[in-house]
């Protein structure tokens, strides 16, 4: 498991999952995301990391990674978020003028995390790409939002409620979706359990569906296909040179680029040299440095071989 410090723990128990993938938990109120996740390596038997914090009390979408699937962490904590909240305000307020204050919070907004947050309590600025007022019962509020990573719900009720010139705090909190991740996808611990006793008695059918592919969680990555020949080399810490390449989407200059084999293998993640639009598939001159490899060396043949030098002819 790993922490914030970067370290990971790996489970003593019988292993049921080899490999990297993804589980989504539908993480219940009470336990923290760093429990959560310790339960799942637990069942699993296997090193697991997690991706975007929730706090205790609060629920919903949580990206367990299996493996080295932890190497993605970095780009799934850049995923937008959804939530629905239930705030209190602490006095009454127009219904107008609720709505009125959520359409001035969308947008580019300031924000200090909360005192009870393990960041630093720097000023940031995130963005509230939709927020949408559900119901409004009395001093509860239920709204939807859409928001950047990193945004803090809890302040963004603060705020609100400031602006409203009567104060209030977020009661309730359960996030929804995760990038393209949702709610709908997601598994509560007892069905992992359970899936877990069923794959330890023979029948892996349950368990195998709940664990998504890597490359499932990069989907909007521009994609670089590139020849059997070349993955060993890349497995090894080569560059990838436009040889060997045999398509790709279009990518600009330092973009991170989602590496597959020519069967469609997610291979890895690496940060584009150059920009597609200068050069073309099987010309020479570096293209990607991979960034993070998911396939171990030997995988696929090596297809390149060391250098020699030719014997000099013999002088007469």
């Amino acid at each position: 498991m790993t922490d914030p410090a970067g370290s990971a723990i790996t489970s003593p128990y019988m292993p049921l999952w080899h490999g990297a993938g993804i589980i989504l938990i539908d993480k219940p109120r009470g336990p923290s995301s760093h429990e959560v996740a310790a339960w799942v390596g637990k069942m699993l038997g296997c090193q697991v990391g997690h991706a975007g914090t929730l706090d205790p009390q609060v629920s919903g979408v949580l990206l367990v990674m299996l493996g080295n699937a932890v190497r993605l962490a970095p780009l799934l904590l850049k995923h937008h978020k959804e939530y629905v909240c239930l705030m209190r305000l602490h006095g009454d307020a127009d219904n107008e003028r609720v709505a009125q204050v959520a359409a001035e919070f969308t947008g580019r907004i300031y924000q200090r995390p909360p005192r009870r947050s393990a960041v630093k309590r720097n000023l940031r600025i995130r963005a509230i790409y939709n927020l949408e007022i559900r119901s409004i019962e009395g001093r509860l509020v239920l709204f939807r939002a859409e928001c950047e990573a990193g945004t803090y719900i809890r302040s963004l009720c603060h705020h609100m409620g400031l602006a409203l010139g009567v104060g209030a705090h977020m009661q309730e909190l359960r996030r929804t979706k995760s990038g393209t991740f949702t709610e709908q996808m997601s598994h509560s611990l007892h069905a992992l359990q359970d899936a877990c006793y069923a794959a330890a008695e023979g029948n892996r059918a349950s368990l195998e569906s709940m664990i998504i592919s890597v490359d499932a969680a990069v989907p909007d990555l521009p994609k670089v296909i590139v020849r059997d020949l070349a993955i060993d080399a890349l497995c090894r810490g080569a560059v990838l040179a436009g040889v060997g390449v045999i398509r790709c989407d279009e990518f600009k200059k330092a973009e991170t680029v989602a590496v597959l084999s020519q069967k469609n293998e997610f291979v890895g993640l690496g940060r584009a040299l150059v920009p597609s639009s200068s050069f073309k598939p099987g010309q020479t001159g570096l293209v990607v440095a991979m960034t993070s490899v998911f396939l171990p060396p030997g995988t696929y043949p090596r297809g390149w071989k060391k250098s020699f030098k030719p014997e000099k002819p013999a002088k007469k």
